[in-house]
């Protein structure tokens, strides 16, 4: 079987020239391309979407224009063999992917493909006839739409030199380039500049010298037990009682604002106060004046703490510099602390500086959500409580939760394990104004628990089963019409604390819920069934 314009043994040729070997996975590449290119209509300009970094980019580059120069083929490592071709101004196209199914038909390519047998006992002749024989057919071909995200082209930037390794960068990287904020593929990239000793040279002189000079920083005395504080302040003009006060305290030598290192350094005053800028979002607050070098946040207003939390690691990642936060999706009071960053020594290097500017990113790293006064429907299933065998106590326990979170309960149900039942008391729901639906039980895997499926009846979309937490594992997140859905287990019935509650003030933060949030919400999610509840101030769901 042909490979577009090419007989397989050109092709092989081909392939071998520019890929330095014919490999299976290019020729089988070639097949899956030209399939591809095949659906797309006549004339259309098209771009590359490639999932797997082996072979697969250079089948695109050898039968395209596409390439890696041209950006336009997109690689997006996601380990899977599969090649998507898609209009460059709409996103619409076609997914090629080998089709685990379909190779059982060819055992010599599924050997090599799964990895089922050692190199050296593969039979390389045999391979390549069942790739020439087999062609496209081995492959699952399906409409696609790129999401808009990777359409287009970004312009250019302007080039800038960066100030750690002096070599030129596109200027929207970063104060610094990629490289030097840790992305280099080199060992001991940054960690062997960690620890050195990295300051500049100050002259300490003597206390009792230094009266009528400025302090350079905050000197701390500590009263065990009763109090911690600056007794003195950066730019202070010491006097004879200071003299004593910091004798008192053990200290004997003071730096003073003299002979002030170069631009090449930076106090660790106007560090933080740079980094504060960068880290604080909407509804955070701070003091723009250091004190003893730290700046500490607070919650402007009363609301649910979000947090940046790969920008926190890059920041922590960068020496010299810390932030310590609340936890993210903590329910913060007005007013109340939330975070606290400082530049470690006294000074720090311009280097070190601009490297955790450039971690933080745009900012902000941490923001204070408002919770909105969602208007809540409480859909409570299940036959047993439809006919009055047992009574219903899930619509006081989540009416009293959301109330307490500010929302207004507008719409209760009690309805039958009936599918459509379930469908049409959540339609109405919807019609009632509902902006977030609560439905509880028939979420497990028993054949009566139709929950789930009549919801799907009802136009459930963008939904999430599965939370990592216990008790709460089978919670659902969803949208269903312009309203939010979540879907409570029964275990809400006997214990105090689900991942319902971890759960509901992010939806009412309007957090989009994704699987990369539920995944981390796996370290803190076991509760420890405490016989007395203390939850939120106790480690479940943190």
């Amino acid at each position: 079987m042909n490979i577009g314009q090419y007989t397989f043994e050109e092709f092989k040729q081909k392939a071998k020239e520019f890929h330095g070997y014919p490999a299976p996975g290019l020729l089988i590449g070639g097949y899956m391309v030209e399939a591809a290119k095949a659906r797309l209509p006549e004339g259309t300009l098209f771009e590359a979407m490639v999932e797997s970094g082996k072979c697969l980019p250079d089948a695109v580059q050898l039968l395209t224009v596409c390439s890696i120069g041209n950006n336009w083929m997109k690689i997006k490592l996601l380990g899977r063999y599969a090649v998507s071709l898609y209009d460059k101004y709409t996103g619409q196209g076609f997914r090629v992917a080998i089709d685990q199914d379909k190779l059982e038909d060819w055992p010599e390519i599924k050997g090599w493909f799964m990895k089922l047998k050692p190199k050296a006992e593969q039979d390389t002749d045999k391979l390549f006839a069942e790739i020439e024989a087999a062609g496209d057919t081995i492959c699952s071909i399906r409409p696609i739409t790129i999401d808009r995200k990777y359409l287009g082209h970004g312009h250019m930037s302007a080039i800038d030199v960066c100030p750690v390794c002096a070599e030129a960068y596109p200027s929207n990287d970063g104060p610094i380039c990629r490289g030097c904020q840790g992305e280099a593929p080199y060992a001991n990239n940054m960690e062997d500049t960690v620890c050195r000793d990295d300051a500049p040279p100050l002259r300490a002189i003597p206390v009792e010298q230094a009266v009528g000079k400025k302090a350079l920083h905050d000197m701390t005395g500590i009263v065990p037990g009763e109090s911690k504080g600056p007794v003195t302040s950066a730019g202070d003009t010491l006097g004879a009682g200071d003299v004593c006060r910091l004798q008192r305290i053990g200290k004997h030598n003071v730096f003073v604002q003299e002979d002030l290192p170069g631009d090449e350094w930076v106090h660790e005053n106007d560090a933080v106060k740079a980094f504060a800028k960068r880290m604080a979002g909407p509804g955070i607050t701070f003091d723009p004046d250091p004190h003893e070098g730290k700046i500490n946040f607070h919650a402007q207003a009363a609301g649910m703490l979000s947090i940046d939390l790969d920008a926190l690691e890059r920041f922590n990642l960068s020496p010299d510099v810390m932030l310590a936060t609340r936890h993210d999706g903590a329910l913060i009071p007005e007013g109340k602390g939330v975070a606290g960053t400082r530049a470690i020594p006294l000074y720090i290097s311009r280097e070190k500086f601009s490297r955790a500017l450039a971690a933080l990113g745009d900012g902000p790293v941490l923001q204070i959500l408002p919770l909105r006064r969602a208007k809540v429907g409480i859909l409570v299933t299940g036959t047993e409580v439809f006919q009055g065998l047992i009574d219903d106590k899930f619509i006081p326990i989540i009416s009293s939760k959301v109330i307490n979170l500010g929302c207004q309960v507008t719409s209760t149900d009690i309805v039958p394990d009936d599918q459509a039942a379930i469908t049409t008391s959540a339609k109405a729901m919807l019609a009632a104004g509902c902006d977030l639906i609560v439905t509880t039980a028939g979420m497990s895997v028993d054949p009566d628990d139709v929950t789930r499926a009549a919801l799907n009846d009802a136009g459930l979309r963008d939904a999430l089963y599965g939370a990592p937490m216990l008790p709460g594992t089978m919670t659902l997140v969803g949208r269903l019409g312009q309203a939010q859905i979540i879907g409570v287990p029964a275990c809400a019935l006997f214990y105090k604390t689900t991942s319902f509650d971890v759960i509901l003030p992010r939806l009412l933060a309007n957090q989009t819920i994704t699987r990369r949030m539920f995944a981390r919400l796996g370290e803190g999610g076991f509760c420890m069934n405490c016989k007395t509840c203390a939850f939120p101030k106790c480690p479940f769901g943190k």
